[in-house]
């Protein structure tokens, strides 16, 4: 199990604060896309592997993150 803390723009995960310049957000037949990204291109491949790029919101409330290597549903613990 790992966690996934979004706050104030700040995303948190596998126990380690993302680092990104900039966001899209946009909306796709009712599904809102967030997608992540650096200004340096040089950093472009690493950022990708390393971190999470993307984080969707499917009409159904589904929530998916993921980058080039794996994407991955997220769901709330059950108390």
């Amino acid at each position: 199990m790992s966690e996934l803390v979004i706050k104030d723009g700040e995303i948190t995960c596998f126990g380690s604060s993302v680092e990104y310049d900039y966001k899209d957000v946009g909306q796709i037949d009712g599904t809102l896309t967030v997608s992540l990204g650096v200004n340096d291109a040089s950093q472009q491949d690493s950022f990708q592997r390393e971190n999470i790029t993307g984080l969707v919101i499917s009409p159904d409330g589904e929530f998916l993150v993921y980058n080039v290597k794996f994407g991955a549903l997220v769901v709330r613990p059950s108390a």
